[in-house]
């Protein structure tokens, strides 16, 4: 019988699964990179943006960055001495953990350190990221800010977002053409105001809708340098960065499970 073309599957999603190529491509560019470059560096991304990451890339234009899964770039690399591409390459093994990645690079530890260090950039929180405080907007005419600026230097919400902040879950409703929270401008008939979110909660889609609609950003995109390995002395330094993520046991690993969740880039 003919295959029933209701039985095909179509795929939604724009993105390419990955394939063996792809992994074995991986593998080999890895490798290939060992002999090329002075210094490996592991470092950890905080809160990832993909825009912020090109600009790593092109700051960093005369190295090489690769993000995979921990266990096929332990074996690129070598998880034993015998295994081990280059002398002492593979004491970098137990810091592939979690969301990891490799930077292959001839620039010296202190300025990859410094560049590093004062890279970061703040953004709109997602989805299953713990809040870094609580936010409330107050009682009485919404302002675009939730109150994070005096009014005078503020503007109010325009009449058209007032369905969206209600089904969002604030109470709001109109007066006289403008978005109110509470009994009227002044805020009377409500105390309290509306809590989006409160220090430490996790995030859900709506709370992190509302923040982005105030301009809240509670979200830092962070790069830590873990560890690095030198091609002069075989040797493997430990940075501050590993010390934080483990709690002053670095080197350790961190959960398996973290392994299975990253995809090949």
């Amino acid at each position: 019988m003919p295959k029933s073309k209701r039985a095909k599957v179509y795929n939604l999603t724009q993105v390419s699964k990955k394939t063996r190529e792809n992994k074995d491509k991986l593998f080999a560019n890895i490798r290939e990179c060992i002999p090329q470059y002075q210094y490996c560096f592991v470092f950890s991304v905080d809160n990832m943006r993909n825009n912020y990451l090109k600009d790593v890339r092109r700051e960093l234009s005369d190295s090489r960055l690769f993000f995979g899964k921990t266990k096929l770039t332990a074996r690129a690399l070598g998880s034993t001495p015998e295994e081990a591409q280059a002398d002492g390459l593979h004491l970098l093994t137990p810091y592939l953990s979690g969301s990891v990645g490799l930077l292959f690079t001839n620039r010296s530890p202190a300025s990859v350190e410094s560049y590093f260090a004062s890279l970061t950039h703040v953004d709109f929180a997602r989805a299953g990221t713990p809040a870094t405080r609580t936010f409330t907007v107050p009682p009485g005419l919404v302002y675009s800010t939730g109150g994070e600026v005096p009014p005078e230097h503020d503007v109010p919400v325009a009449h058209t977002l007032e369905p969206e902040l209600r089904r969002l879950g604030m109470p709001t409703r109109m007066v006289k053409g403008k978005v109110c929270l509470g009994g009227d401008e002044s805020g009377e008939g409500s105390a309290e105001g509306y809590t989006i979110c409160k220090e430490g909660q996790t995030l859900d889609s709506r709370q992190t809708r509302l923040l982005k609609l105030f301009s809240v950003c509670m979200s830092e995109f962070r790069v830590g340098l873990l560890a690095y390995w030198s091609a002069a002395s075989g040797e493997v330094t430990e940075l501050e960065g590993a010390k934080e993520r483990t709690g002053g046991k670095g080197g350790e690993k961190m959960d398996e499970d973290e392994e299975d969740e990253e995809d090949d880039e």
